[in-house]
């Protein structure tokens, strides 16, 4: 159980080293496979394929292991290389060393359907598939309610596993880590608001062709007749 009396080293450990240096070549890998899809995606998606390769990469590899602990064990109990990692986390957020039942089973909804979303969307961004913003949206729903069921339990109960007296448990892992995403799927259900919206004329009328480009996107409004069935096939 966390005792809020430990003393805490203020410097960085070498498992924080790794754990950084870890997560930078996560962004690496990303940027890699974006730069593969450059002539496939338009700018500001060649940036979300970077942040979502990342995503990917850091549930499968970094909360699979968690969730394979938890499920048997503990953190804290764990000889397990990868557990050493959830130690150093469990610095800033003691739940995370103890198996919490709710950190757990959420754990659990990130590595499996969460997952399944971000790969299904890195698919529909690089072929151009019609479901790409309702993958998007449902995506940064359950990112967002993932954040929000993690600490709104602790902070009505006092945050009394948090440790906030150390600027490196403080500001890098609690704050920085967790805040991208909450930011980032902000951002991405804004990038999907306005692609919806982009599907209509100014005077509401549903835009019958959108021809898509790595550059741009040049939309031809036409109104679609009530009575008529909509198209919704990609050429």
């Amino acid at each position: 159980m966390y005792n809020s009396t430990e003393e805490v080293e203020p410097q960085m450990s070498t498992v924080s080293v790794v754990s950084l240096l870890l997560t930078a070549v996560y962004m690496l890998i990303g940027w890699v496979f974006a730069t593969l899809n450059r002539g496939r995606v338009s700018r500001d998606d060649y940036w979300v394929l970077v942040w979502l390769v990342y995503d990917v990469l850091i549930h499968i590899t970094l909360e699979g292991s968690f969730v394979v602990i938890s499920l048997v064990s503990t953190v804290q109990e764990s000889d397990h290389f990868t557990a050493q990692l959830w130690k150093e986390y469990a610095k800033a957020d003691a739940r995370w060393g103890v198996s919490d039942p709710t950190i757990v089973s959420l754990e659990i909804l990130t590595v499996t359907i969460v997952v399944v979303f971000a790969v299904m969307l890195i698919y529909a961004i690089v072929k151009d598939r019609y479901y790409r913003h309702f993958l998007q949206i449902s995506l940064c729903v359950c990112e967002l309610y993932g954040g929000w069921m993690t600490f709104c339990p602790e902070w009505l109960t006092g945050s009394k596993y948090l440790r906030t007296d150390n600027w490196l448990h403080l500001w890098v892992y609690l704050v920085f880590f967790n805040m991208l995403w909450v930011v980032i799927p902000l951002l991405l259900l804004w990038q999907s608001w306005f692609a919806m919206k982009g599907g209509f004329g100014e005077d509401g009328a549903l835009i019958e062709e959108v021809t898509t480009t790595t550059t741009n996107t040049v939309r031809t409004y036409n109104k679609v007749p009530k009575d008529r069935p909509i198209n919704f096939k990609r050429e």
